[in-house]
């Protein structure tokens, strides 16, 4: 009861011996009846006071060590493995184009690469002789604005047979018109900068077309699409850099 427990408590917390209280009455016959369950409680509570006594004498640090133990002594928590990422993610943009110009078909690959010369060489033989040509810029132009009208009408041929995954419809058949109809308002101009400039807009187009639009080709023609535009686009913007050079240095010749 209450007032056996108090004098035990007061032992465990503040070291102080106590005196055992008589039992009279009702609580000695209770006592009398459950002498064996008594005397093993007693003992039970003795061990307890025991061990609560000489925790309290210990030192802070050696029961922060004692904490620190068992926190080491427990089983270690095994978190779960995250599956490893393929090896193609890990590579990089450039890597994965080289890749898929590998994987392509060595006849268009090494079609696609030639085609591309005319483009690279006027801007590039201007650049060695330090001279803008209105001739050259003008068949880059005219050579643009071809292959601008193949890369439209090939959605054409890629459409109409019967066991493409593209279908021959609205979709596929008119946007391929488009690309050849900004070719020809390129070629009514008589700047060659804002030819340029239609032909960069027509390409952009294009490869719009080809990539997200109508996503049907194969990958490794994506790529390839993809790399051409980008030589393309360059060669001609650089065309029309070295006519704005040519005319300030002549301006200031003047």
């Amino acid at each position: 009861d209450k007032a056996s427990m108090f004098p035990l408590m007061q032992r465990c917390c503040f070291q102080t011996p106590f005196k055992v209280q008589k039992l009279t009455g009702p609580r000695l016959l209770l006592c009398g009846r459950n002498r064996t369950t008594c005397s093993s409680l007693g003992l039970c509570l003795q061990r307890d006071v025991c061990l609560l006594s000489r925790l309290m004498r210990l030192n802070p640090t050696s029961v922060h060590a004692t904490k620190l133990q068992a926190f080491h002594t427990s089983l270690p928590f095994f978190k779960k493995k995250t599956p490893k990422e393929p090896a193609t993610e890990d590579l990089g943009v450039l890597q994965k184009i080289m890749k898929s110009l590998k994987e392509s078909p060595k006849p268009a690959l090494y079609l696609s690469l030639a085609g591309l010369i005319p483009f690279v060489s006027v801007p590039l033989s201007m650049a060695i002789q330090g001279t803008y040509y209105p001739e050259l810029a003008f068949a880059q132009i005219t050579y643009g604005a071809v292959t601008v009208s193949f890369l439209g009408g090939m959605r054409w041929g890629f459409a109409l047979p019967e066991s493409s995954p593209a279908k021959p419809d609205w979709l596929n058949l008119a946007n391929s018109t488009v690309p050849p109809l900004l070719a020809w308002q390129t070629l009514l101009f008589k700047d060659t900068t804002s030819g340029a400039i239609m032909l960069v807009l027509a390409l952009g187009i294009a490869l719009h077309y080809d990539v997200s639009l109508l996503p049907t080709y194969p990958s490794w023609f994506t790529v390839l699409r993809l790399v051409g535009t980008v030589v393309m686009v360059l060669s001609l913007l650089a065309t029309a850099a070295l006519k704005t050079f040519g005319e300030v240095a002549k301006q200031q010749q003047k």
